[in-house]
């Protein structure tokens, strides 16, 4: 479900089926949202338990994209009777990584639950479902189908919202002759503007405003 939900909203031709490992290296490619310009999907490895040993090194490095992103989308298998174990294996890993604490609630990154499948629920249970995302105010839950496209606007305005809620707007004055950091805040920010800045000690100066998480901005503010 997870490389079909990526099909759906970046239209990229990646491999959707039911296998182990189907997609082992993370996948990227630029999608348009409401409200932002320009984000990053990134498809990466699903969550397997009782992995060959083999096998640990190569699904964790498929993890490092995890740990650097703005907004994980955890795509859930909601007509799966054991889905709710599998999410408290994801958890597990998310929390060895460092991005949830131990309890699985408090994370370092916004954590979105795309309840998948919801096409293959009854009416009862689709009843049910709903009325527990209502109850659960501290986690943000989108129920969609990726296969028939029900909800996926909606899950790109969540998408949008918990990319901009919190980030901010600077701007910047770089020298033109700086173009690892210029080429940097195009890559992972939305430049807004971009213009001539006059003279400085180092030649040519050019001002951006651009929007930034606060993550991204406190990696800019390291470089």
């Amino acid at each position: 479900g997870k490389s079909t939900l990526f099909n759906r909203l970046t239209g990229a031709d990646v491999m959707a089926e039911d296998l182990l490992f189907a997609t082992l290296d993370p996948t990227m490619r630029a999608i348009r949202l409401p409200a932002v310009e320009k984000a990053i999907l990134s498809d990466t490895v699903g969550f397997i338990s009782d992995l060959p040993t083999q096998l640990v090194a190569a699904f964790r490095a498929t993890l490092e994209e995890v740990t650097a992103a703005d907004v994980i989308l955890h795509v859930r298998d909601i007509a799966n009777p054991e889905t709710e174990a599998q999410k408290k294996q994801v958890l597990g890993v998310l929390g060895d990584l460092g991005i949830v604490d131990e309890e699985g609630g408090n994370s370092t990154i916004p954590i979105i639950e795309v309840w998948n499948k919801w096409d293959l629920l009854g009416e009862t249970r689709a009843d049910q479902l709903r009325d527990i995302a209502d109850h659960r105010e501290d986690e943000i839950i989108v129920p969609i189908s990726a296969l028939t496209g029900e909800g996926c606007d909606n899950l790109l305005e969540v998408v949008g919202h918990a990319l901009t809620s919190e980030a901010q707007v600077c701007s910047f004055v770089i020298p033109a002759s700086d173009g690892q950091r210029i080429a940097w805040l195009h890559a992972r920010g939305e430049v807004l503007e971009e213009e001539d800045a006059g003279e400085g000690p180092d030649g040519p100066q050019l001002r951006l405003t651009v929007r930034l998480s606060p993550r991204e901005l406190g990696r800019f503010s390291a470089l």
